[in-house]
């Protein structure tokens, strides 16, 4: 079993993996290989604040922002609404 975060920001089980991770604190979702999350975790300073969705938008929904890194369109178009 797998806990996501839904739309609001709740968590749940699921039988399937999350799509999307993301970090608790800084409120950025991306994906699962995105090459700046995999760094943190390397460090081992990400992984007590990891998340993940099902979907990109219930990480939307749930008040998270797109990485610059690994979804740079959907950051782009975040970026021009702030």
């Amino acid at each position: 079993m797998y806990t996501l975060l839904d739309g609001d920001g709740r968590p749940y089980r699921s039988i399937v993996p999350g799509r999307y991770g993301g970090h608790r604190r800084s409120r950025i979702y991306g994906r699962l290989d995105c090459p700046s999350a995999l760094r943190a975790l390397a460090r081992g300073a990400y992984r007590t604040h990891r998340v993940f969705f099902a979907t990109e938008s219930d990480a939307i929904s749930a008040g998270y922002r797109p990485c610059a890194v690994c979804v740079p369109g959907r950051y782009a178009a975040w970026k021009k609404t702030r």
